[in-house]
């Protein structure tokens, strides 16, 4: 029992030599890096030897990396220091970054390390934490400079250079009310330098009224605003035009990368992952990705029922099942297209909900002269086999071809048509028009798209053939 136990400890002792090793190495090779390089380096390692190299660097340095919202491992750190370093980097945080890290966070970890903190820290969080994520109120930073209106720009300039250390960023002083607090102006760091520092602060001011956004407002929103606008910072106000917070430019991009992350998963026909693709567990896989590849299975299983109705007619007419993947793909093809434009020009605010039938009139006419252009190549290709002896597609196959050209054109400008609505129907209804994703789009013209080629070749094929 005794060699058992020292061999276990043994083992222990060379892992903790081990980790210690690799954690000077890459101090070593990193110390000198870019806060984001260090990051992306520490993201490499195994969390224990990735603490390590934390713990070994300046405060300043591990305050700038943990506060990087890409850094995938810095919840992990936070949870494998000493809950005194733990709580100082908490409190030194900027009040967003904290407040991501705490949703991240997993329980009991979460609860035991935010008791500990500051009650004003805790106030701070609470209050970020608060907000519905994905609106403003869950991105602002509540780390601004503000000044009374009756101060000089001298007055302002001061004050700034002695809470500048205490700032995330300073890219505009917000004025207030002195009685109120109510915001009265933004003004720019650029108007503020080049002001004289005798004048009033609202001299500086531009002569519009600050552009606000309310902590509400979905993060797609603010992030069309900061655009519009060419801001670096946005302030949220509440109800009675006080400031709660900012939201920043570089805070925007993240939240902008996040959601065309989410949008593209949900266009390959998956939930979105909440975690990095590496770091997410099976089982979460397994869940985000089956239900959909379920519908979507069970969708496709109506194309056997289809095929199934039409037996009679395959049977009389089997050179009509070699085109059935030609007709089906090209269905498909024409109503995702149509589909990834529409969400695209309704997440950028190009269109409205009320401009469904503009888009109808547009995709008729485009979705037929898709499909006349299908057709032609696709009875183009019928001819030359036939006449080159390539394949013999039976003594009617001059209406064979017209039939897979006439299906063409009916399956492309239906695929069209449908693929650009279905969007305007899931926001209509309430749901992220992302959800039409191309795989969903395809598996419905798939079936569709069968219906509408026997019909077609029943009508033509009438007498001959069928």
């Amino acid at each position: 029992m005794d060699d058992t136990r020292n061999t276990a400890e043994d083992r222990r002792d060379d892992e903790i030599v081990e980790t210690a090793a690799r954690a000077a190495h890459v101090a070593a090779e990193i110390a000198e890096e870019h806060p984001a390089d260090i990051a992306a380096a520490l993201d490499e390692e195994e969390p224990e030897v990735a603490s390590a190299v934390l713990a070994s660097l300046p405060r300043e340095k591990q305050i700038e990396i943990l506060d990087l919202p890409d850094f995938d491992l810095s919840g992990d750190l936070i949870e494998a220091l000493p809950d005194d370093e733990a709580i100082r980097l908490l409190s030194e945080l900027s009040a967003d970054r904290a407040a991501d890290l705490f949703r991240w966070m997993e329980e009991p970890a979460r609860s035991h390390l935010f008791s500990r903190l500051p009650p004003a820290t805790q106030a701070e969080l609470n209050r970020l934490l608060s907000w519905p994520e994905h609106t403003a109120g869950s991105l602002m930073t509540t780390e601004f400079v503000s000044v009374p209106s009756s101060w000089t720009i001298g007055d302002t300039l001061r004050h700034i250079r002695a809470i500048e250390r205490t700032r995330e960023t300073i890219y505009a002083i917000y004025v207030l009310d002195p009685a109120t607090h109510k915001l009265l102006q933004a003004v720019t760091l650029r108007r503020l330098i080049i002001g004289e520092p005798q004048q009033p602060i609202l001299s500086a001011a531009p002569a519009h009224d600050p552009i606000t956004v309310d902590p509400l407002m979905d993060r797609e929103d603010v992030a069309r605003l900061i655009s519009k606008y060419d801001l670096l910072a946005v302030p949220v106000i509440d109800a009675n035009e006080q400031v709660l917070g900012i939201v920043t430019v570089d805070d925007m991009i993240d939240a902008i990368i996040e959601e065309g992350t989410e949008d593209a998963q949900k266009f390959g026909g998956m939930e979105a992952l909440d975690e990095p693709y590496m770091e997410i567990g099976f089982l979460a896989m397994l869940k985000k990705r089956a239900g959909w590849l379920s519908i979507l299975f069970l969708g496709e299983m109506l194309t056997a029922s289809a095929m199934q109705h039409f037996e009679d007619e395959l049977e009389r007419a089997i050179v009509l099942t070699l085109f059935i993947p030609l007709i089906m793909s090209s269905g498909g093809n024409s109503g995702s297209q149509a589909t990834s434009l529409i969400i695209r020009a309704l997440a950028l605010h190009e269109i409205k909900l009320g401009d469904w039938w503009r888009v109808a009139l547009r995709e008729l006419p485009s979705g037929f002269v898709l499909g006349a252009i299908l057709g032609t190549l696709g009875m183009t290709r019928i001819t030359i086999w036939q006449l080159a002896g390539f394949h013999d597609y039976g003594e009617h196959w001059v209406l064979v071809a017209a039939t897979v050209g006439s299906a063409l054109v009916a399956i492309v400008t239906f695929g069209s048509l449908i693929g650009s609505m279905l969007p305007f129907v899931l926001r209509r209804a309430g749901f992220d028009p992302a959800s039409a994703s191309a795989p969903f789009v395809a598996t419905f013209i798939d079936v569709t798209g069968l219906v509408i080629y026997f019909s077609v070749a029943l009508a033509i094929l009438h007498g001959t053939l069928l």
